[in-house]
Protein backbone atom coordinates (compact mmCIF):
# COMPACT_ATOMS: atom_id res chain seq x y z
CA UNK A 1 0.00 0.00 0.00
CA UNK A 2 1.46 3.65 -0.65
CA UNK A 3 0.32 4.79 2.41
CA UNK A 4 1.21 9.03 2.92
CA UNK A 5 4.80 9.65 4.39
CA UNK A 6 2.62 10.58 8.28
CA UNK A 7 1.56 7.55 8.53
CA UNK A 8 5.65 6.10 10.03
CA UNK A 9 5.16 9.05 12.44
CA UNK A 10 1.68 7.78 13.69
CA UNK A 11 2.07 6.65 17.34
CA UNK A 12 0.06 4.06 18.85
CA UNK A 13 -1.26 4.25 22.32
CA UNK A 14 -0.40 1.08 24.47
CA UNK A 15 -3.42 2.24 26.67
CA UNK A 16 -5.98 1.16 23.43
CA UNK A 17 -3.69 -1.41 22.79
CA UNK A 18 -4.88 -3.28 26.16
CA UNK A 19 -8.52 -2.12 26.19
CA UNK A 20 -9.53 -6.03 25.90
CA UNK A 21 -7.53 -6.25 28.70
CA UNK A 22 -8.97 -3.30 30.75
CA UNK A 23 -12.46 -3.91 30.17
CA UNK A 24 -12.22 -7.90 30.87
CA UNK A 25 -14.09 -8.55 34.53
CA UNK A 26 -11.48 -11.25 35.62
CA UNK A 27 -8.24 -8.65 35.27
CA UNK A 28 -7.80 -5.83 38.14
CA UNK A 29 -7.20 -2.93 35.77
CA UNK A 30 -4.87 -0.24 36.91
CA UNK A 31 -4.19 0.69 33.19
CA UNK A 32 -7.08 3.13 31.79
CA UNK A 33 -8.04 6.22 32.63
CA UNK A 34 -11.71 5.77 32.71
CA UNK A 35 -14.64 6.39 34.88
CA UNK A 36 -16.37 3.91 36.61
CA UNK A 37 -18.96 2.02 34.87
CA UNK A 38 -20.78 1.44 37.97
CA UNK A 39 -20.91 5.48 38.78
CA UNK A 40 -22.64 6.53 34.90
CA UNK A 41 -25.69 8.00 35.55
CA UNK A 42 -27.67 6.05 33.48
CA UNK A 43 -31.16 6.67 35.34
CA UNK A 44 -30.42 10.34 34.29
CA UNK A 45 -29.85 9.09 31.06
CA UNK A 46 -32.70 7.20 30.73
CA UNK A 47 -35.21 10.05 31.58
CA UNK A 48 -33.62 12.48 30.20
CA UNK A 49 -34.24 10.60 26.82
CA UNK A 50 -38.15 9.51 28.16
CA UNK A 51 -39.17 13.15 28.48
CA UNK A 52 -37.68 14.42 25.49
CA UNK A 53 -39.94 16.45 23.47
CA UNK A 54 -40.13 15.13 19.83
CA UNK A 55 -38.63 18.49 18.07
CA UNK A 56 -35.99 18.09 20.68
CA UNK A 57 -35.25 14.76 19.51
CA UNK A 58 -35.59 15.57 15.71
CA UNK A 59 -32.81 18.04 16.29
CA UNK A 60 -30.71 15.84 18.31
CA UNK A 61 -30.90 13.15 15.12
CA UNK A 62 -29.90 15.81 12.57
CA UNK A 63 -26.78 17.85 11.10
CA UNK A 64 -26.00 20.59 13.56
CA UNK A 65 -23.19 23.83 13.62
CA UNK A 66 -20.13 22.91 13.45
CA UNK A 67 -18.85 25.22 16.57
CA UNK A 68 -22.22 23.26 18.73
CA UNK A 69 -25.23 22.68 19.92
CA UNK A 70 -26.28 26.72 20.74
CA UNK A 71 -28.38 25.72 23.54
CA UNK A 72 -25.18 24.15 25.36
CA UNK A 73 -23.14 26.54 23.74
CA UNK A 74 -25.10 28.92 25.71
CA UNK A 75 -25.20 26.84 28.72
CA UNK A 76 -21.23 26.59 28.12
CA UNK A 77 -20.79 30.35 28.07
CA UNK A 78 -22.16 30.76 30.94
CA UNK A 79 -20.15 27.91 32.84
CA UNK A 80 -17.03 29.19 31.49
CA UNK A 81 -17.67 32.96 32.71
CA UNK A 82 -18.45 31.84 36.19
CA UNK A 83 -15.07 30.28 36.48
CA UNK A 84 -13.38 33.58 35.03
CA UNK A 85 -13.15 33.23 31.31
CA UNK A 86 -13.56 36.69 29.28
CA UNK A 87 -15.74 35.09 27.16
CA UNK A 88 -15.91 38.66 24.67
CA UNK A 89 -12.47 38.22 23.81
CA UNK A 90 -12.39 34.01 23.20
CA UNK A 91 -15.42 31.25 21.78
CA UNK A 92 -16.47 28.25 22.28
CA UNK A 93 -16.02 25.08 20.09
CA UNK A 94 -17.81 21.83 20.88
CA UNK A 95 -15.41 18.86 19.79
CA UNK A 96 -15.31 15.45 19.48
CA UNK A 97 -13.41 14.02 22.52
CA UNK A 98 -11.01 16.85 23.64
CA UNK A 99 -8.38 15.09 21.37
CA UNK A 100 -9.59 16.44 18.57
CA UNK A 101 -8.65 19.95 20.02
CA UNK A 102 -5.57 18.70 20.54
CA UNK A 103 -5.93 17.70 16.61
CA UNK A 104 -7.23 20.94 15.56
CA UNK A 105 -4.46 23.36 17.00
CA UNK A 106 -1.92 20.91 15.07
CA UNK A 107 -3.46 20.91 12.44
CA UNK A 108 -3.41 24.76 12.68
CA UNK A 109 0.09 25.64 13.58
CA UNK A 110 2.51 22.71 12.91
CA UNK A 111 3.97 21.84 9.39
CA UNK A 112 6.10 18.90 9.02
CA UNK A 113 9.07 18.40 11.93
CA UNK A 114 7.81 22.13 13.45
CA UNK A 115 8.34 21.86 17.54
CA UNK A 116 6.04 20.97 19.81
CA UNK A 117 6.95 21.14 23.45
CA UNK A 118 5.60 19.31 26.13
CA UNK A 119 5.77 18.20 29.58
CA UNK A 120 7.93 14.78 30.28
CA UNK A 121 5.44 12.63 30.47
CA UNK A 122 2.93 13.68 28.38
CA UNK A 123 -0.68 11.85 27.72
CA UNK A 124 0.01 9.23 25.41
CA UNK A 125 -3.43 10.44 23.21
CA UNK A 126 -2.41 14.07 23.02
CA UNK A 127 1.09 12.97 21.38
CA UNK A 128 -0.58 10.60 19.28
CA UNK A 129 -2.23 13.55 18.06
CA UNK A 130 1.21 15.85 17.29
CA UNK A 131 2.68 13.22 15.99
CA UNK A 132 -0.11 12.58 13.27
CA UNK A 133 0.99 15.64 11.66
CA UNK A 134 4.39 14.99 12.13
CA UNK A 135 5.65 17.12 14.66
CA UNK A 136 9.06 16.98 16.22
CA UNK A 137 7.61 16.45 20.08
CA UNK A 138 10.57 17.51 22.83
CA UNK A 139 9.77 16.97 26.36
CA UNK A 140 10.37 19.52 29.27
CA UNK A 141 11.81 18.54 32.36
CA UNK A 142 9.11 18.05 35.49
CA UNK A 143 9.28 17.82 39.60
CA UNK A 144 6.71 18.24 42.04
CA UNK A 145 5.46 21.38 41.39
CA UNK A 146 5.37 21.49 37.64
CA UNK A 147 7.68 22.14 34.63
CA UNK A 148 10.97 23.00 35.54
CA UNK A 149 11.55 26.24 34.34
CA UNK A 150 15.16 26.51 33.43
CA UNK A 151 14.72 22.80 30.75
CA UNK A 152 11.69 25.05 29.29
CA UNK A 153 13.54 28.55 28.65
CA UNK A 154 16.46 25.88 27.08
CA UNK A 155 14.19 24.07 25.11
CA UNK A 156 12.27 27.11 23.87
CA UNK A 157 15.56 28.29 21.62
CA UNK A 158 14.07 25.44 19.50
CA UNK A 159 11.04 27.76 18.27
CA UNK A 160 8.14 26.03 18.97
CA UNK A 161 4.82 26.24 16.98
CA UNK A 162 3.14 25.45 20.74
CA UNK A 163 3.72 23.87 24.38
CA UNK A 164 1.46 21.32 25.18
CA UNK A 165 0.67 20.90 29.57
CA UNK A 166 -1.83 20.13 32.11
CA UNK A 167 -1.39 21.94 34.86
CA UNK A 168 -3.74 20.54 36.95
CA UNK A 169 -3.81 17.00 37.96
CA UNK A 170 -1.72 15.77 35.66
CA UNK A 171 -1.93 12.65 33.73
CA UNK A 172 0.17 10.69 33.99
CA UNK A 173 1.96 12.42 36.67
CA UNK A 174 -1.00 12.80 39.21
CA UNK A 175 0.80 16.06 40.26
CA UNK A 176 -0.62 19.88 40.29
CA UNK A 177 1.23 22.87 39.23
CA UNK A 178 1.92 25.52 42.36
CA UNK A 179 0.67 29.02 41.40
CA UNK A 180 3.83 30.11 42.06
CA UNK A 181 4.96 27.64 39.21
CA UNK A 182 2.08 28.68 37.05
CA UNK A 183 3.08 32.30 37.39
CA UNK A 184 6.85 31.71 36.72
CA UNK A 185 5.89 29.24 33.39
CA UNK A 186 3.35 32.35 32.31
CA UNK A 187 6.18 35.49 33.09
CA UNK A 188 8.80 33.33 30.89
CA UNK A 189 6.02 32.37 27.99
CA UNK A 190 5.56 36.08 27.61
CA UNK A 191 8.72 36.51 26.58
CA UNK A 192 7.50 34.65 23.61
CA UNK A 193 4.28 35.45 22.56
CA UNK A 194 4.59 33.93 19.07
CA UNK A 195 4.30 30.18 21.35
CA UNK A 196 1.08 29.22 21.93
CA UNK A 197 -0.24 27.52 25.19
CA UNK A 198 -2.02 24.71 24.56
CA UNK A 199 -3.76 24.30 28.35
CA UNK A 200 -5.04 20.52 28.60
CA UNK A 201 -7.72 20.96 31.87
CA UNK A 202 -9.99 17.32 31.43
CA UNK A 203 -9.45 16.51 34.97
CA UNK A 204 -10.11 19.87 36.77
CA UNK A 205 -13.49 19.39 38.30
CA UNK A 206 -12.35 16.90 39.87
CA UNK A 207 -10.26 17.64 42.98
CA UNK A 208 -10.47 15.83 46.17
CA UNK A 209 -9.36 18.33 48.65
CA UNK A 210 -10.38 21.83 49.04
CA UNK A 211 -7.27 23.41 49.91
CA UNK A 212 -6.14 23.12 46.16
CA UNK A 213 -8.76 24.85 44.94
CA UNK A 214 -6.98 28.29 44.79
CA UNK A 215 -4.29 26.74 42.95
CA UNK A 216 -6.52 24.83 40.17
CA UNK A 217 -7.27 27.97 38.56
CA UNK A 218 -7.22 27.97 34.40
CA UNK A 219 -4.09 30.09 33.34
CA UNK A 220 -5.62 31.83 30.49
CA UNK A 221 -8.70 33.29 33.02
CA UNK A 222 -5.72 35.62 34.58
CA UNK A 223 -2.76 35.14 32.18
CA UNK A 224 -1.41 38.88 31.09
CA UNK A 225 -1.44 38.08 27.14
CA UNK A 226 -4.23 35.31 27.43
CA UNK A 227 -4.79 35.54 23.73
CA UNK A 228 -1.56 33.01 23.86
CA UNK A 229 -3.33 30.57 25.49
CA UNK A 230 -6.36 27.92 23.89
CA UNK A 231 -7.88 25.67 26.90
CA UNK A 232 -9.46 22.95 26.06
CA UNK A 233 -11.76 20.62 28.59
CA UNK A 234 -13.60 17.49 28.36
CA UNK A 235 -16.84 15.99 29.49
CA UNK A 236 -15.08 12.87 29.41
CA UNK A 237 -14.70 12.52 33.01
CA UNK A 238 -17.72 14.56 34.51
CA UNK A 239 -20.73 12.86 32.26
CA UNK A 240 -19.14 9.84 30.57
CA UNK A 241 -16.06 9.39 27.51
CA UNK A 242 -18.46 6.90 25.36
CA UNK A 243 -20.51 10.55 24.54
CA UNK A 244 -17.71 12.23 23.17
CA UNK A 245 -17.92 15.48 23.94
CA UNK A 246 -15.25 17.97 25.03
CA UNK A 247 -14.85 22.13 24.18
CA UNK A 248 -12.11 24.76 23.50
CA UNK A 249 -12.31 28.33 24.31
CA UNK A 250 -10.01 29.67 21.87
CA UNK A 251 -9.38 33.61 21.01
CA UNK A 252 -11.62 35.30 18.66
CA UNK A 253 -8.53 35.60 15.90
CA UNK A 254 -8.18 31.57 15.97
CA UNK A 255 -11.74 30.76 16.02
CA UNK A 256 -12.70 31.11 11.65
CA UNK A 257 -10.21 29.08 11.40
CA UNK A 258 -10.49 26.09 14.18
CA UNK A 259 -13.94 26.05 13.02
CA UNK A 260 -13.66 25.32 9.68
CA UNK A 261 -10.64 22.98 10.44
CA UNK A 262 -13.25 21.03 12.55
CA UNK A 263 -15.43 20.89 9.77
CA UNK A 264 -12.92 19.11 7.63
CA UNK A 265 -12.79 16.60 10.57
CA UNK A 266 -15.99 15.83 11.44
CA UNK A 267 -18.95 18.51 10.60
CA UNK A 268 -20.14 18.82 13.66
CA UNK A 269 -19.63 16.59 17.26
CA UNK A 270 -23.20 14.40 17.79
CA UNK A 271 -26.51 16.78 18.69
CA UNK A 272 -27.93 14.09 20.58
CA UNK A 273 -24.74 13.89 22.94
CA UNK A 274 -24.75 17.51 23.26
CA UNK A 275 -28.81 17.39 23.77
CA UNK A 276 -28.21 14.94 26.58
CA UNK A 277 -25.41 17.40 28.23
CA UNK A 278 -27.51 20.73 27.23
CA UNK A 279 -30.15 18.76 29.41
CA UNK A 280 -27.63 17.17 32.46
CA UNK A 281 -26.41 20.38 33.21
CA UNK A 282 -29.63 22.76 33.29
CA UNK A 283 -31.17 20.42 35.18
CA UNK A 284 -28.70 20.84 37.54
CA UNK A 285 -27.62 17.18 37.82
CA UNK A 286 -23.96 17.84 36.40
CA UNK A 287 -23.45 19.78 39.32
CA UNK A 288 -24.74 17.04 41.83
CA UNK A 289 -23.22 14.61 39.84
CA UNK A 290 -19.94 16.09 39.99
CA UNK A 291 -20.54 16.25 44.02
CA UNK A 292 -21.19 12.33 43.88
CA UNK A 293 -17.65 11.60 41.50
CA UNK A 294 -15.78 13.74 44.14
CA UNK A 295 -16.74 11.88 47.09
CA UNK A 296 -16.33 8.37 45.30
CA UNK A 297 -12.74 9.06 43.59
CA UNK A 298 -11.80 10.84 46.69
CA UNK A 299 -12.24 7.30 48.46
CA UNK A 300 -10.66 5.32 45.68
CA UNK A 301 -7.78 7.79 46.00
CA UNK A 302 -7.34 7.10 49.81
CA UNK A 303 -7.40 3.21 49.32
CA UNK A 304 -4.70 3.37 46.06
CA UNK A 305 -2.28 5.57 48.76
CA UNK A 306 -2.62 3.68 51.94
CA UNK A 307 -2.29 0.38 50.42
CA UNK A 308 0.93 1.56 48.50
CA UNK A 309 2.31 3.00 51.57
CA UNK A 310 1.41 -0.39 53.47
CA UNK A 311 2.50 -2.67 50.85
CA UNK A 312 5.40 -1.03 48.78
CA UNK A 313 6.95 1.22 51.25
CA UNK A 314 9.75 1.79 48.86
CA UNK A 315 7.89 2.72 46.11
CA UNK A 316 8.14 6.84 45.55
CA UNK A 317 5.01 9.14 44.47
CA UNK A 318 3.31 12.41 44.53
CA UNK A 319 -0.19 11.97 45.90
CA UNK A 320 -2.47 13.26 43.92
CA UNK A 321 -4.95 15.89 44.72
CA UNK A 322 -7.77 15.24 42.08
CA UNK A 323 -7.97 13.25 39.05
CA UNK A 324 -7.70 9.82 38.13
CA UNK A 325 -3.99 8.97 38.18
CA UNK A 326 -1.04 8.11 40.62
CA UNK A 327 2.83 7.97 38.86
CA UNK A 328 4.65 5.56 40.67
CA UNK A 329 8.46 5.18 41.12
CA UNK A 330 10.05 1.84 41.21
CA UNK A 331 12.67 0.79 43.51
CA UNK A 332 16.34 0.41 42.00
CA UNK A 333 16.74 -2.55 40.72
CA UNK A 334 13.33 -3.16 39.46
CA UNK A 335 12.43 -3.04 35.68
CA UNK A 336 8.95 -2.14 35.04
CA UNK A 337 8.63 -3.87 31.71
CA UNK A 338 9.54 -7.29 33.80
CA UNK A 339 7.29 -6.20 36.31
CA UNK A 340 4.32 -5.89 34.01
CA UNK A 341 4.73 -9.12 32.60
CA UNK A 342 5.17 -10.59 35.98
CA UNK A 343 1.62 -9.06 37.22
CA UNK A 344 -0.16 -9.21 34.43
CA UNK A 345 0.19 -13.32 34.77
CA UNK A 346 -1.20 -12.96 37.87
CA UNK A 347 -4.07 -10.66 36.79
CA UNK A 348 -2.99 -6.99 37.39
CA UNK A 349 -2.23 -4.28 34.82
CA UNK A 350 -1.15 -0.48 34.31
CA UNK A 351 1.05 1.29 31.74
CA UNK A 352 4.42 1.17 32.08
CA UNK A 353 6.09 4.74 32.02
CA UNK A 354 7.85 4.91 29.06
CA UNK A 355 4.65 5.03 26.77
CA UNK A 356 4.90 8.88 28.58
CA UNK A 357 7.89 9.62 27.80
CA UNK A 358 8.17 11.84 24.78
CA UNK A 359 11.21 9.47 23.16
CA UNK A 360 9.33 6.48 24.46
CA UNK A 361 12.57 5.88 26.69
CA UNK A 362 12.02 3.84 30.00
CA UNK A 363 11.80 5.72 33.29
CA UNK A 364 11.22 3.67 36.03
CA UNK A 365 7.74 4.75 36.19
CA UNK A 366 4.60 3.12 36.14
CA UNK A 367 0.88 4.69 36.13
CA UNK A 368 -1.60 3.75 38.38
CA UNK A 369 -5.52 4.75 37.73
CA UNK A 370 -8.09 4.25 41.01
CA UNK A 371 -10.77 5.67 39.26
CA UNK A 372 -12.37 2.30 37.76
CA UNK A 373 -11.76 0.11 40.95
CA UNK A 374 -13.07 -0.20 44.63
CA UNK A 375 -11.22 0.04 47.23
CA UNK A 376 -11.34 -3.60 48.40
CA UNK A 377 -10.53 -4.09 44.56
CA UNK A 378 -7.42 -1.97 45.07
CA UNK A 379 -6.02 -3.59 48.08
CA UNK A 380 -5.59 -7.09 46.33
CA UNK A 381 -3.83 -5.55 43.06
CA UNK A 382 -1.75 -3.33 45.08
CA UNK A 383 -0.47 -7.09 46.90
CA UNK A 384 -0.29 -8.33 43.77
CA UNK A 385 2.01 -5.64 42.79
CA UNK A 386 3.76 -5.20 45.60
CA UNK A 387 4.49 -9.18 45.40
CA UNK A 388 5.91 -8.40 41.66
CA UNK A 389 8.03 -6.04 43.32
CA UNK A 390 9.22 -8.26 45.51
CA UNK A 391 9.78 -10.99 43.38
CA UNK A 392 12.03 -8.90 41.23
CA UNK A 393 14.28 -7.78 43.93
CA UNK A 394 15.71 -11.39 45.03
Amino acid sequence: MRFAKCVSAFRPSPIRGMMNAVINPNVISFAGGMPGNELFPVEDVREIIEKMPRKEMDTALQYGPTDGLPRLLKDMNEWMTKKGFDMSKNRIIITTGSTQAMSIVTKLFVDPHDVVLTEDPVFVGSAGAFCAYQADIIGVKMDREGIVIDDLEKKLARNPKFIYMTPTFHNPAGLTYSRERREQFLEIMAKHPDVIILEDDAYGELYYDEDVKSEIIPMKTYAKNENQIIYTSSFSKIFGPGLRIGWMIVPNEIYEAAEICKQSMDACTPQFSQMLAAEFIESGRMERYIEMLRKVYKERRDAMVNCLHKYCPEVEFVTPQGGFFLWAKMPEGVDEKELFTVCAEKGVVFVTGDAFNPEYKKNRYVRLSFSNTPPEVIERGVKILAEGIASLRK
